[in-house]
Formats: structure tokens, C-alpha cells, sequence
């Protein structure tokens, strides 16, 4: 069983050290996920066609608990609000529950295309599964379904998405986000238009410090670039480099921002990036909080858990750089990194 168990104090972990996950996959991971409170599970699916789950203990070490093996490559995962399942959705255009107390995975759905992403919604009128897909369209379903309890069409390609109830954003392959309201029927809201001219790769929903509502997102590229869009005023932007390093002439080597996430706290942020590098931005102040060290691969995902205390990270080759520079020699990793006071904004 790998639902609900009592939830680890990981403000004792060691602070300078980062701890690696055991057993991790064997391509990169594509989807990185904690388990809601009270639990402090982790969950990577990746491009092995696998997903995994370890426990995490308070001392940084981890066990694993569940594995699954699917037909293709997993590229998105959602846990459901009581910890007992995890959705999981596959470039072979279908979406499966994963029930963690019997260890079976049933197909609940399917698009016309790979599936880019899924989220779980727990609402006071229902409970279903988001799905965005490369077919251009989002889904919501019941799992005891086989059929849609609602579709919606997307100017593009779905390259990743958001919840943070009762909002929901989408970015698209023509680099529009499209964001709509979750509150009783999902319904359209708004499509914007990114200020970066390149492609898209991630996104990330935060609150208002006040009020707690949904007050904006935060969206990455490949052009190694961030940019902060509010959702009270679309004309509104904060555009920031992200993930780029000087070189000579007043040239810069740019690279991906391949994840963004806000602290489940603090609502500080996280940017991951191809350059091997994850940093922690307080978006109010404009400020760094801390650049990480240079890792020896590209990090690839990256999540908190429920508590904030856990900060976790993937290493793997995203193919940023071509076939070239792929290294068989260097593996895919999975890292635990005590960030609770180093995310408190300054």
C-alpha cells in the first residue's frame, strides 16, 4: 500500500547534501510527482515506459514501493487527492488509473494522439482527470467511464498544462495558453499570446499572497527565458533570462527551461534548465534566492512536496544538443534536495 501515511519531517535532513533516489529509471524521467499530504511518496514516470514510486524517509533515504510497465513511453502523471491512485497518460494516446492498494492499471480513456499531460480535479461538485493532447483537445473524464464527460477543442497542440483549482492553463504548440475556469462546468476563459517568440515547454499556476485565489502562471522555454503572465491583466508581463551563460563577443549559449514549479509554500519558484542548473527566484523581489550548482546533465523535471520541505530534480539527456551528444556513460538520476528555507523569499 502506498496511499496515505504519515508525512515525514524533512526539515532535519541534512542541508548540504542532495540525495540520490535508488533504482531510478533507465531513460530520463518525463514526469516527476509527490503524493498529497499526508503521504511523501515520489512518483517519476519516464521514457522507459515505466513508472515508479519510492517512499521518502526523513533522513533522505528512499525505498521503492510500486512499479508499472506500459506499451509506451509514460509522459504525464497526476496523483489523485487521496493519494491511492496515479493517473498516468502515454504517447500511445491513452490514459491509464493506476490503483496502488491492488497494483493494477486499467485504461480509463484515449485521445486521437499522443497524451501530453494530465491533471487530477477535486472539486466541491465533482472529482474527474484533465487530459491535454497532441490532438488538439482537452478531456475530462470520469474514470468509471470509458467515454469524455466533456471535450474541448485547442488552437494547437497541447505541450503541457496546469491546475491550480479552480483554474486551469494549457500551453499549445502556436504559443498560445489557453486558461479556463474549473468552477461547476470547465468553461472557456481566456487565450493569450506569449511574449516568447520560440517554443513552449512548461507551465506552472500560482496564488495571490492575499487572497490565496489563482492569480497568474508562469511558462518556460526553449529559448531559455521566463515569463510571469497575470490572469487579472493579460497585457501585464515580467520576461526574465532564466538559463543561459556568457561566452565571447557578448554572445550567450541559451538553454532550455525544461520545468517550472512554484513552492508549495512560499509560492516562490523553481526553474529547471537544460544547462544542468535549478534555480530559486523570489518573482516579487526579482530576485535569486540561489543558483545551483552545474550538474553533468540537463535536468529534465522537478517537483515539491505537499509540506515544502523536499525539493526533487531529474538528470537525464533531453536531447537539447542532437544524437551527438547523447553519453550512454551517464545515467538518468533522481536527487532530493532540502529547500524549505532556501525557497523563503527574502
Amino acid at each position: 500500500r502506498s496511499g496515505r501515511q504519515t508525512s515525514s519531517n524533512c526539515h532535519n535532513m541534512i542541508r548540504s547534501i542532495d540525495y540520490e533516489v535508488k533504482t531510478p529509471p533507465s531513460d530520463a524521467v518525463s514526469a516527476l510527482e509527490f503524493s498529497p499530504a499526508p503521504g511523501n511518496f515520489l512518483c517519476a514516470a519516464s521514457w522507459d515506459q515505466t513508472a515508479r514510486i519510492w517512499q521518502v524517509e526523513m533522513n533522505g533515504m528512499t525505498t521503492p514501493r510500486c512499479y508499472c510497465k506500459l506499451n509506451s513511453p509514460v509522459l504525464d502523471i497526476s496523483w489523485s487527492d487521496d493519494g491511492f491512485k496515479v493517473y498516468l497518460c502515454t504517447s500511445g494516446h491513452e490514459v491509464h488509473q493506476w490503483d496502488l492498494q491492488s497494483n493494477q492499471l486499467t485504461q480509463i480513456g484515449s485521445h486521437e494522439a499522443g497524451v501530453r499531460s494530465c491533471h487530477w480535479i477535486k472539486s466541491p461538485h465533482y472529482a474527474c482527470l484533465m487530459t491535454g493532447s497532441w490532438d488538439k483537445t482537452v478531456k475530462f473524464w470520469d474514470a468509471r467511464s470509458p467515454l469524455p464527460m466533456l471535450r474541448m477543442n485547442l488552437p494547437d497542440r497541447c505541450y503541457a498544462s496546469d491546475v491550480l483549482y479552480p483554474v486551469a492553463a494549457v500551453v499549445c504548440a502556436s504559443n498560445s495558453i489557453v486558461t479556463f475556469t474549473l468552477d461547476r462546468i470547465p468553461t472557456d476563459y481566456r487565450c493569450t499570446e506569449s511574449t516568447l517568440k520560440q517554443q513552449m515547454r512548461c507551465i506552472s499556476l500560482f496564488r495571490d499572497n492575499a487572497t490565496a485565489l489563482p492569480a497568474g502562471f508562469v511558462v518556460g522555454g526553449i529559448e531559455g527565458r521566463t515569463v510571469v503572465h497575470y490572469l487579472n491583466n493579460a497585457k501585464e508581463t515580467l520576461t526574465f533570462d532564466s538559463h543561459y551563460s556568457k561566452c565571447s563577443l557578448g554572445f550567450k549559449n541559451i538553454y532550455a527551461v525544461n520545468d517550472v514549479k512554484h513552492h508549495p509554500v512560499h509560492n516562490t519558484l523553481v526553474t529547471a534548465g537544460s544547462d544542468g542548473i535549478y534555480v530559486f527566484w523570489d518573482i516579487q523581489s526579482r530576485n535569486k534566492l540561489l543558483v545551483s550548482a552545474t550538474k553533468d546533465q540537463p535536468l529534465t523535471k522537478c517537483c515539491f512536496n505537499a509540506d515544502g520541505n523536499i525539493f526533487a530534480y531529474a538528470l537525464g539527456y533531453d536531447w537539447a544538443r542532437g544524437h551527438e551528444y547523447y553519453d550512454a556513460n551517464k545515467k538518468p538520476q533522481i536527487l532530493l534536495h532540502p529547500c524549505f528555507d532556501e525557497m523563503k523569499p527574502k
